[in-house]
């Protein structure tokens, strides 16, 4: 936990230095389409049930770091994944993608979702909130044909840093701040989550990083 701990510090820092140089950053040139549910992701998140399971490829941990996020900070932008009206576009990890990044930070893997979240709640809030606005695309409806077509291009993303998306081999792969993990692939069974509203999510099998750890 001590080497969790210290990441999340050094998490943090980098995290500030990167907002504040942060260069143009460029966005699909194609309009968001006409989409007109208002159905949140908050909702796509909650539509199993708010508890823990066994199934490692839905996204239980993500909808408990939100809730614990909007606890403790009512008023965090977080609160846009709540807010249906709005658009955005999010990358959701998976449960699996909670346990590797525990795994990565603290060389054991957890054997629960609950313990995993336990973990990653060890973090601490903010790194937990900059952590998922990373993973949220504000005011765009980016279906997965938008995020092909964006290929090469960096994304601007609610945490003030960017990830790059990279088109390989059929693969839609986000690059993201770390230069030293594995990046995370789009999940081609989990794309296009709550297609026909404004917010719409796209599931992937790593925790984006918003920083070099």
């Amino acid at each position: 936990m001590r080497k969790l701990n210290r990441a999340a510090a050094g998490l943090v820092a980098s995290v500030a230095a990167l907002a504040t140089s942060a260069t143009m950053l460029a966005t699909p040139s194609e309009a968001a389409p006409a989409a007109q549910g208002n159905r949140s992701l908050a909702k796509v998140l909650a539509a199993d049930g708010t508890r823990f399971d066994k199934k490692w490829g839905d996204f239980d941990i993500t909808e408990a770091a939100v809730l614990a996020v909007l606890k403790a900070k009512p008023d965090s932008p977080v609160a846009l994944l709540t807010q249906g009206r709005k658009r955005a576009t999010a990358f959701l990890p998976t449960d699996r993608a909670f346990r590797r990044l525990v795994g990565d930070l603290t060389g054991t893997k957890p054997r629960t979702e609950r313990a995993t979240f336990k973990a990653v709640a060890g973090l601490g809030v903010d790194t937990i909130e900059t952590v998922l606005l990373y993973h949220v695309v504000p005011g765009r409806t980016l279906g997965a044909k938008k995020v092909v077509a964006a290929d090469g291009m960096d994304v601007k993303t609610a945490a003030g840093v960017t990830f790059k998306v990279v088109v390989r081999r059929g693969q839609v792969i986000l690059v993201d701040q770390d230069k030293n993990d594995r990046n995370a692939r789009a999940i081609p069974a989990l794309l296009n989550l709550n297609k026909g509203n404004k917010q719409v999510a796209h599931g992937i099998d790593q925790v984006l990083r918003p920083a070099d750890l």
